[in-house]
């Protein structure tokens, strides 16, 4: 498969992977998952050089990474209470994902419909991993993948 830079990408089996390579995808797996809050603090856990790390770090991702798209719109349906919105925008920072842009309605009956398109590029956790964190705050009626760009 070639992607839109025109380099080929390979599926291979992890068994024959170097070591290095797993361990800097466990070290990126620990950051991904706030195991580890840096780099180093990630590379000495799964016992690999930082400079192995910055080497391979770009060049190996899981399968499930491949299809991510750089924006996503989400639909989410939020009570009309106070910090609601604030916490929906707190827990994407913390993903590392950047808001492009927010519609929001005026509430009717106490809630308010919300959609956001979202660029992922950099995300420290996969689509549904968000959508599921955001699902769980206060007052966080419904979450929904609207469109993958």
């Amino acid at each position: 498969m070639t992607d839109d830079e025109g380099n080929t990408r390979y599926i291979v089996d992890e068994k024959v992977l170097p070591m290095v390579l797993l361990k800097t995808i466990e070290a990126k797996e620990l950051l991904k998952k706030g195991e580890a809050n840096t780099i180093y603090e990630a590379v000495e856990k799964v016992g690999m050089s930082r400079s192995a790390y910055y080497k391979y770090k770009d060049y190996i991702f899981p399968l499930y990474e491949i299809d991510q798209g750089k924006i996503i719109t989400i639909h989410l349906l939020l009570s009309h209470d106070k910090g609601v919105l604030a916490q929906v925008l707190d827990e994407i920072a913390k993903s590392k994902a950047s808001i492009l842009t927010i519609n929001q309605s005026i509430p009717i009956h106490g809630v308010a419909n919300v959609t956001m398109a979202i660029e992922i590029e950099g995300m420290t956790i996969n689509i549904d991993g968000l959508l599921s964190r955001l699902r769980k705050i206060e007052g966080v009626n419904d979450v929904s993948l609207l469109a993958r760009e």
